[in-house]
């Protein structure tokens, strides 16, 4: 027992709330919302970044106390380390990035990649394009079959992007990239195919790098009754949250489409002349 009396605990607990907790309980609100929108992915920094992007100024380590007072946990990293090994060169296809993903502008490099995904009616493969200048999956496509066909179809959503002088696009040596198919319709397109060593996860860590984060941000918590309530989990992923929202530590912590929202305002900014 504390050892209070009847009376002191009663006027105790109608005491006005401080303005201190009052604050404390108006930012909550906005952590909460924050938190929801960003489907429970993010942690403090990235809250406290999204609370200092809607004008709410707040110490960081503030926002860490409330969100630890709530129960309201980021998700962690899932740490393994992948093995190594220098590989083979393709012998139809040169590595043309050798390990260099940064890009100076978009359209300039794109990198490829399958991955799979458990539902209860089997597997569902998600084959990803995405450009090294802004991160932003440009395009991807879903199949119950891993085929060169889902390769081509997640290339045809990157018609509009392919610039005139061409794009390098890189991959594994998968026999998917390997394919008739895959190589003809690139030389129409005027697409460079680039590939790397054999077994070397590191030639191609920006697009494994992308599917680490989906499965964690997504897979890991969801379970997936069909093949198509996951393809549109994966949209939602895609499209309405990692190319939109999701903020990106190489971009300076912002989304892809902000990044080259930004980059395009940049380049067609007119020059102001002065005397």
């Amino acid at each position: 027992m504390l050892k209070v009396h009847p009376s002191g605990y009663y006027k105790w607990l109608k005491q006005p709330i401080s303005n201190l907790e009052k604050e404390n309980q108006e930012l909550l609100i906005e952590i909460k919302k924050a938190y929801k929108e960003s489907n429970g992915i993010y942690g403090y920094r990235n809250i406290h970044k999204d609370l200092k992007a809607s004008n709410i100024h707040v110490n960081k380590k503030r926002v860490a106390r409330l969100m630890k007072e709530a129960k309201l946990c980021g998700i962690g990293n899932y740490k393994r380390r992948p093995k190594y090994k220098a590989g083979s060169i393709h012998k139809a296809h040169p590595n043309h990035l050798k390990q260099c993903f940064i890009s100076q502008t978009p359209n300039e490099s794109w990198v490829s990649d399958i991955t799979y995904i458990r539902t209860h009616e089997g597997w569902i493969y998600l084959a990803i394009i995405l450009d090294l200048f802004s991160r932003k999956i440009i395009g991807w496509a879903t199949s119950h079959r891993i085929t060169t066909d889902l390769i081509i179809q997640a290339l045809k959503n990157t018609k509009y992007r392919i610039p005139k002088d061409g794009v390098i696009l890189h991959s594994d040596q998968g026999s998917q990239y390997s394919s008739y198919e895959y190589k003809t319709f690139l030389k129409h397109h005027n697409i460079t195919p680039s590939m790397s060593r054999r077994g070397n996860c590191y030639d191609n860590a920006v697009a494994e790098s992308f599917f680490k984060t989906l499965k964690k941000e997504l897979v890991r918590k969801t379970i997936f009754r069909t093949r198509e309530e996951a393809r549109d989990k994966i949209f939602e992923y895609i499209e309405m949250f990692y190319n939109s929202k999701r903020r990106h530590s190489y971009l300076g912590f912002i989304s892809p489409n902000e990044f080259e929202k930004r980059y395009n305002e940049n380049v067609t900014q007119p020059e102001v002349l002065t005397d």
